[in-house]
């Protein structure tokens, strides 16, 4: 598929039903989604065919994903916008 074509869907499927997950997700796909490896990538491809309240709850760190790829990189964009 065109890149750019797929990357639309890829904004698209980030957007999510809840703002706080659009502040984390739509800047990562944006900023980072590029540059990542292809196995990063399909993971968080993987990421989006999660429920919203399954993704609130790991990104609120309440739970964690049973899939540990998930939770690499659910790790991975919360250490983006909070480095430390």
């Amino acid at each position: 598929m065109d890149e750019k074509i797929e990357f639309n869907r890829l904004w698209w499927h980030s957007r999510r039903g809840m703002l706080e997950l659009d502040v984390l997700l739509l800047p990562f796909l944006e900023e980072v989604y590029r540059t990542l490896p292809e196995k990063d990538q399909d993971i968080y491809r993987k990421l989006l065919t999660c429920e919203d309240a399954d993704m609130w709850q790991w990104f609120m760190q309440q739970d964690r994903p049973e899939d540990p790829d998930l939770q690499y990189m659910i790790d991975k964009i919360l250490k983006r916008v909070q480095p430390h």
